[in-house]
Formats: C-alpha cells, structure tokens, sequence
C-alpha cells in the first residue's frame, strides 16, 4: 500500500534552536497532507518560536509541560508515544541528543521518547563545531544503537556565521524518510535497481543522439520502492530531476556507461527495474573537435549498442530476481507489450502509450498498461508517482517477489 501521511499520527519535538522556525512549515506540511501533528515543545524551544505559532498551524494543542494544568488528564507522554505512528524531533540540539543518550527523562519529550516503541527520527542541527565534537558523535552512535534514524545534517552557511555541517534538512528530504517510517514496508528487504532517464551518444564535442526521456518515470519507482522499505539503486542518465533521498545514485551518460553500470551492479539485486529509454544506437566514430557547417551534406555511420535489456533477461537468475521493463508505444499496445515481454525474457512488461500529449515523455504523468505471464491491466491516467505506486501495487499483490536474501 502506498505510504501516505493522512491519518497518520506524528509527534514533532521541537527544542532549542534557530533551525525551529523551519520545522514550523514541516509541521505545516504535514497537517496540510491530513497528518494529526501533535507537537511537543522544550522550554528552550518556546524562546525561538511561539506554542502558538505551531498550534495555528498544526490545528492542534501543543505540549510543553509535563505537569501542566491544561494537559493534566488529557494525554500524558505514555499517551503520546502509543497513540503516535512516529516521533520526529527536529532541530534536535546536541543537549536533547545527549540527554536522549543517557536516557534522562525530566521533560515532556525525553519521557516521551523514552516511553516510545515506535520509529523515533532524530535531525541534528547545531553549530559545526559542536557537531564535529567526539562527545555529540558518541551520542548520536548511541541513538543509532537504540534502532533510532539519524538525518545526518547538511552543510552550508549557518544562523552564527560559520560554515560547515549543521545545517537542519530540508522537508522534501525529510518527509520522503518519514513516509518510509509509517509505511507498511511491503518491500522491506528487497534489493532494487531502478535505470532511468535518457542516454547521450556524442559524435562531437558539442552534439549528441538522445531522446525526449526525463526520467521522472524511473526516479518515481525508484522513490516510491524507497519509502516502501527497499534498498534503491538508481542509474541514472542525464535528466534535471532532484535525487531521491535515500536512494544511491550512479550518473552515467551513455549507453555503454549505463551497460556498465548495470552489468556491475545487478547480479546482488532481487528487483530490476528497467525503465531508462536507452539509445539502441551510437555513432561509429566520434570527433575530437567540432564538426563544422561548411559542407552541404554529412553522412555518419550508425552501430548499435547493446540490448540491455534482453541482455539481462538471459543472465538473471529467475528464481531470485524479478525483472521489470518498459516500453514507449503509440499503436498496438497490448500486442508489442506482449511480444517484448517474451523476447526480453521479462516477469512484468508497463507499456505506455505515448499516442496523446497528455502522458508518456516530457509531461508528468502516464498511461500505463501492465502485460505478465497471467494477463493484462490497464492502470489509471494518472501522475509519475502515483503510476509508480500503482505497479508495486501489482508486484506485491500478485506476490510477484522472490524471497529476499538475509
């Protein structure tokens, strides 16, 4: 089932830093995304940004004070951490982490924390040289050793002038490792490797063969399988999309970089996802210097590069890895889905129907229809992401996974 924040329950720590006034649009985020957000707020914390400012924009009371008078009866911090999907503290100062560490519960949030059997996301954010001290990276070792998720900060210019890591992530970053924590991980344990984008044939130093791919397709299945629990590899050809958080990335530029890639690196993997459009042909000899206008013709030879996804259909092993491709068609769907699914030796073929303007290369979203061994579906027009879910919807269903290695 796709991870979603509606409905989920999270409890955000907020304490004592400059980083606080930006997880007041997380929490904003999440609310705007049906979340029930309860906030939890050090003292510390209160100094930065006001209660009031969260409870506007969670809709919800906020939580400073164990013994308050307001609170009393209504939910206390073993109350907070069982109803809870998740606790994110964030910016969590190199105090709470210490304090979290040693297990010292004097506030609202450590009690919390410390009563909690759910995931417990931590995001450092403090100056650099407070971060790089032995003592916080003790502590943080610790939390990691407890089975909490440390977001390791960015680096960048700061709030005291310095610069270095420190820095508290951004929400898109962080959100995509929340929804991996609340969600049902239906693809815990698998290893996927996801190839995505376009691939660029040079014959000069100026020009090059490629297509209209631009990857949004791959980096969504390769996003999606992440926050359902799965270890992502993503090669990638060249595109402008932003890298999954989580997912490690291999760049690559031509179709022979990319066979490389993918012949190094699929023999561990127990999902492959083929959905780079590679190019099925590079020029034959390549020019060092820019080829000039000065002539009325020019006539350069083609030769074809490796077919790798027919190439992978004979070397995996099929009783542990599944393989996924797919295909660009403007006529005749189901009938070339069924035939590449045969020649290439495929489990799943998605064949989209690049007829209308409206899905297939260059737009967000996609008309897919979905060809294996047991017949045909015809998914939703609908967005990249959404597409995406949908297709490890049908993995997981028709319980098309291998058993996943320890």
């Amino acid at each position: 089932m796709p991870p979603s924040f509606a409905g989920k329950r999270i409890v955000v720590g907020v304490t004592g830093s400059i980083a606080a006034f930006k997880v007041a649009g997380w929490v904003s985020a999440l609310a705007k995304e049906e979340a029930l957000v309860d906030v939890v707020m050090t003292a510390a914390a209160t100094k930065f940004v006001s209660p009031l400012t969260f409870g506007s924009l969670s809709g919800r009371p906020v939580f400073e004070d164990m013994f308050s008078a307001e609170q009393e009866g209504s939910i206390s911090h073993i109350g907070l951490s069982r109803e809870a999907d998740c606790i994110l503290i964030a910016p969590a100062t190199a105090h709470t982490i210490a304090r979290l560490a040693y297990g010292l519960a004097d506030d609202l949030l450590s009690t919390t924390v410390l009563a909690a059997r759910i995931p417990v996301i931590i995001c450092p954010a403090m100056n650099v040289q407070m971060y790089d001290h032995p003592a916080t990276a003790r502590n943080m070792k610790i939390l990691k050793d407890f089975g909490y998720l440390v977001i390791e900060p960015e680096s960048g210019l700061m709030a005291c002038g310095e610069e270095g890591s420190g820095r508290l992530p951004e929400w898109e970053k962080v959100a995509e490792y929340v929804l991996r924590e609340i969600s049902t991980k239906d693809l815990e344990g698998q290893r996927v490797l996801v190839t995505a984008g376009p691939t660029r044939e040079p014959y000069d130093p100026v020009r090059f063969l490629s297509n209209r791919s631009s990857g949004k397709m791959g980096y969504a299945l390769a996003r999606t399988a992440f926050r359902r629990g799965a270890e992502v590899t993503l090669i990638s050809g060249p595109t402008t999309q932003q890298p999954p958080a989580g997912v490690e990335l291999i760049k690559v530029t031509t179709a022979m970089d990319m066979h490389q890639e993918v012949m190094a690196r699929y023999r561990d993997k127990s999902v492959i996802v083929k959905a780079a459009a590679v190019s099925d042909f590079r020029w034959a000899t390549q020019s060092e210097q820019k080829i000039k206008k000065d002539r009325s013709s020019l006539v350069m030879e083609l030769e074809q590069n490796p077919d790798i996804l027919k190439e992978l259909g004979a070397l995996r092993d099929h009783g542990r890895q599944l393989l996924i491709g797919f295909a660009a068609e403007s006529s005749n769907i189901e009938e070339e889905g069924r035939k590449k699914l045969l020649a290439k030796g495929l489990d799943l073929i998605a064949v989209n129907d690049i007829s209308s303007s409206t899905s297939g290369f260059e737009v967000d979203n996609n008309q897919i229809t979905l060809i294996d061994s047991s017949g045909v579906k015809k998914l939703l027009h609908t967005s990249k992401i959404k597409t995406a879910d949908l297709i490890w919807d049908h993995v997981v269903t028709n319980k098309m996974l291998r058993p996943a290695r320890p």
